[in-house]
């Protein structure tokens, strides 16, 4: 074993880039660069970022590359097909889907809809493409006169459920999105499993305007056996999830967990998390970036939010012991300078630091599996996909890092 304890912190949908195919996924796909055009738009200091090496993996506006980089940086390609955070996800612990996951930008199927109303005793509203808020704004007076839930979906591979809490409890709209997992997993319908079903409860009223609360909960498709977190419970390796994690993967292979209301409480649980577990894997998701800003074009708010995390990666950073790793990447990009609202297939930016490793350039990446290899390696596993890095990390340093090199050789 390397290291005795691994951080991942996915910062969700901060891509750094279009892949070579993202036109297949849209033509705003084929335009987008998350990190890139929000610094463009916004320039933001990202000093913590900054000296870790961000600016090494590409230019950005306002992040120098003059400083020979704390951690080894490179980016990831996005495998699998799709562009979504249960693929993204997946694929860090190994899994690569040859086949997305359906979509309904239309809307859902007549037969679809009808099935679940049947078998919650109930209509639906909507049942169209839709953002968060959007949808809110035109339905939630509908939902509170009739008590019908809001049924919609995205570019992404989602069925997501919105209901005010006092007209359906957060119980009740539980109850109804497991019924939704339940009859989209049926193997007779397999053009009908998509990626996740998401509860989206809201307060508020018409006049004053409707909010999303906390209470989202999603229920996914169950990730396949011998993925990453899987092998590490079979090894005894403790694995810790905060933020959304848990669901992304149903609970496997996590030995605790704890699910936050914002990037802010995500950070507060890691640096508790770096407290009392000692060893083992701190798997974290970092949600606002996506579900506050990209989703809903705010590309000042998407700028403050990467300024915060940059001052809260300063406490984490300076709680890591010299038998730490940290790795920062995303899972998908979710630009919010172009017209769509949806997630976008870019690069994932990849830094690795530890306070006793020497800094490589890690180049492209030809997976995001890698990091999930990494970590297996690390922990004496061995993923079906993915290529480790770990060796190209470098021989333990007893200094800072000096220059890099291309091609996993040390710097200096």
């Amino acid at each position: 074993m390397r290291f005795t304890r691994v951080i991942l912190i996915v910062l969700d949908s901060v891509g750094v880039g279009a892949l070579p195919d993202a036109a297949r996924f849209g033509p705003d796909d084929a335009q987008s660069d998350t990190l890139g055009h929000v610094l463009e738009r916004h320039p933001t200091p990202l000093p913590t970022l900054e000296g870790l090496g961000l600016g090494h993996i590409r230019p950005l506006r306002g992040v120098s590359a003059a400083r020979p980089a704390r951690a080894s940086f490179g980016k990831c390609v996005l495998l699998s097909e799709g562009k979504d955070s249960t693929t993204g996800h997946w694929e860090m612990a190994g899994i690569i889907l040859e086949r997305g996951f359906p979509t309904f930008p239309q809307g859902f199927p007549p037969e679809l809809v009808a099935e679940f109303e049947k078998r919650i005793g109930r209509r639906t509203l909507g049942n169209v493409a839709a953002s968060g808020t959007g949808i809110l704004a035109r339905l939630g007076a509908e939902h509170l006169r009739t008590g019908f839930p809001i049924l919609y979906t995205s570019a992404d591979s989602v069925f997501q459920l919105a209901a005010h809490e006092q007209r359906i409890r957060l119980d009740q709209l539980y109850a109804l999105c497991a019924a939704a997992r339940a009859m989209l997993d049926d193997p007779a319908k397999p053009a009908w499993r998509v990626g996740r079903v998401i509860a989206r409860p809201f307060v508020g009223d018409a006049e004053r305007g409707f909010t999303r609360t906390a209470g989202r909960h999603d229920y996914a498709v169950p990730p396949p056996a011998g993925m990453l977190l899987d092998q590490l419970t079979e090894r005894g390796v403790a694995v810790h999830a905060v933020g959304k994690i848990h669901d992304l993967f149903l609970g496997r292979g996590i030995s605790s967990h704890a699910p936050t209301r914002s990037n802010a409480e995500g950070m507060e649980q890691t640096l508790a998390a770096m407290a009392t577990l000692p060893a083992g894997l701190i798997l974290v998701n970092l949600v606002d970036f996506d579900m506050l800003y990209g989703h809903r074009n705010d590309v000042a708010g998407y700028a403050a939010a990467l300024g915060e995390f940059d001052r809260g990666l300063g406490a984490i950073i300076a709680r890591l012991r010299p038998d730490d790793l940290l790795l920062l990447t995303a899972d998908h990009g979710c630009d919010p300078t172009t017209a769509s609202t949806d997630h976008s297939r870019e690069y994932a930016p990849l830094l690795a630091y530890s306070p006793t490793a020497a800094a490589v350039d890690l180049g492209t990446r030809a997976s995001l599996a890698d990091i999930g290899q990494t970590i297996a390696e690390n922990f004496g596993g061995r993923l079906a996909a993915g290529t480790s890095f770990l060796a190209a990390l470098g021989a333990v340093s007893s200094g800072p890092a000096a220059g890099c090199a291309p091609g996993g050789r040390p710097c200096g």
